[in-house]
């Protein structure tokens, strides 16, 4: 079969039917959050399930520049196996590059304050105009001298060794919380523990919860007050051993969506009504749309019906919100989305990236600095999308593709960020339908 990620771009052939059981990649959330728990764990770590993707190898083999775990990556099996060497954690002598990789490096950011040394954490055109300054404020209070190399709050970032101590601090919520989680994070290996204030309304905040989950999953225990407040004691240990990383709950809004639009009807085994995955809020909107589903512990099913476009807050679930438009412009009448300005600070601008590809396809798009309204009712027409290095914008206008002849994706490759066999899985929808 050619190989589609090598390909300058590919043409979506529409599915007449669709019912399909599809196994998706483990998260990429929680691939990320255990790798940077585990690189600062005394005990062997093992991630079964885990997701080989761009994003998580560039943030193992960062781990591992840092000459203190050594990282063994077994994609066959879905394992990432992370063991402590019994040394400290130097910063490397050259600088690390992340590529686009945002959750990883602000992670990093201040996991690299309490390695010896000085550490540069740089990445790729569009990495080095991704904003990191607030969480570079944040560290700065904590004494940590953290700065943007070229003085605009973007990588290449450099932060000093051995000076994250810990204290009060106080971090701006209301452009990612992603700086949220870095802090959290180190906070528990750190002399006095961290007590962080959030200032505004924070957004993503289930991103934090999954955060939470997988520290007191490894055995930390952390204070909280809703999503204003956050105390982490300093002195503890992380605790190591097998971890079993869910499906990941955005690669498989792709699939539903193909239920939604196609009428048909898709399962994703092994995730259920109690993750702590945001995207997961994507079935109860699709209901909403006029789809039916079902969600237990053996997994959720979504079945398309009508779809009729509806108001929604996707503050919360911003990563899926370019599916969620994909799909509303099958939908009779309006579908407005409020709450992701963050949109507009991702791989690309996804607000503005989405706007002009629904254009092509005849589809009206009205935008705001953080609001989308897709005018559904007439059947979108095929164009060839482009893709802006973006992961989400290939996947969702594949979605597309199903429905409506003539679409093609150009440089699909990019869908490596977080989803390396997603042609493969797509393709195998017509082995189901």
């Amino acid at each position: 079969m050619t190989n589609i990620l090598e390909l300058p771009e590919t043409e979506i052939v529409p599915l007449r039917e669709l019912d399909a059981t599809v196994k998706v990649v483990g998260s990429k959330s929680y691939t990320n959050r255990f790798l940077a728990i585990a690189g600062l764990c005394h005990e062997q770590t093992v991630l079964r399930n885990a997701l080989h993707s761009q994003d998580t190898i560039l943030l193992a083999e960062a781990l591992r520049a840092f000459g203190h775990v050594d990282v063994d990556l077994d994609a066959e099996s879905a394992t990432i196996t992370v063991t402590p060497l019994g040394r400290p954690m130097r910063a490397p002598e050259t600088a690390i590059d992340m590529g686009n990789a945002g959750t990883p490096i602000r992670f990093l950011i201040t996991m690299a304050a309490l390695a010896e040394g000085r550490t540069v954490l740089t990445g790729n055109t569009r990495m080095r105009e991704r904003p990191m300054g607030h969480l570079l404020d944040a560290l700065n209070t904590l004494g940590v001298d953290a700065r943007a190399v070229h003085g605009n709050g973007s990588p290449p970032i450099e932060i000093p060794g051995s000076a994250l101590v810990g204290g009060s601090t106080r971090i701006d919520g209301t452009v990612s919380s992603q700086f949220t989680s870095s802090l959290l994070i180190s906070a528990p290996v750190t002399e006095k523990g961290v007590q962080l204030e959030v200032v505004g309304d924070l957004v993503s905040k289930p991103y934090v919860d999954m955060t939470i989950a997988a520290l007191r999953q490894t055995g930390i225990a952390v204070g909280r007050r809703e999503f204003s407040t956050f105390t982490v004691d300093g002195g503890q240990r992380y605790r190591g051993g097998e971890i079993a990383v869910e499906p990941d709950a955005s690669g498989m809004s792709y699939f539903l969506a193909a239920a939604a639009v196609l009428g048909g009807r898709v399962t994703i085994p092994g995730i259920g009504p109690g993750s702590h995955q945001g995207d997961v809020g994507l079935v109860k909107a699709f209901v909403d749309m006029g789809c039916t589903a079902t969600s237990d512990t053996d997994g959720i099913t979504v079945t398309g019906g009508p779809l009729t476009g509806i108001d929604i807050d996707m503050g919360d679930m911003p990563d899926v919100a370019p599916t969620l438009a994909v799909v509303a412009a099958f939908a009779r009448g309006r579908t407005h989305i409020t709450g992701i300005g963050n949109l507009r600070v991702k791989e690309c601008d996804r607000i503005d990236a989405v706007a002009t590809e629904l254009g092509k396809m005849g589809v009206t798009v009205d935008t705001t600095q953080d609001t989308m309204t897709v005018h559904g009712g007439t059947e979108p027409r095929g164009a060839v999308i482009d893709t802006y290095d973006d992961h989400r914008i290939a996947m969702a206008f594949a979605v597309a593709g199903l429905r409506t002849p003539g679409v093609v994706i150009r440089e699909p490759g990019c869908v490596v960020k977080s989803f390396p066999n997603f042609w493969e899985v797509f393709q195998g929808l017509r082995g189901n339908g």
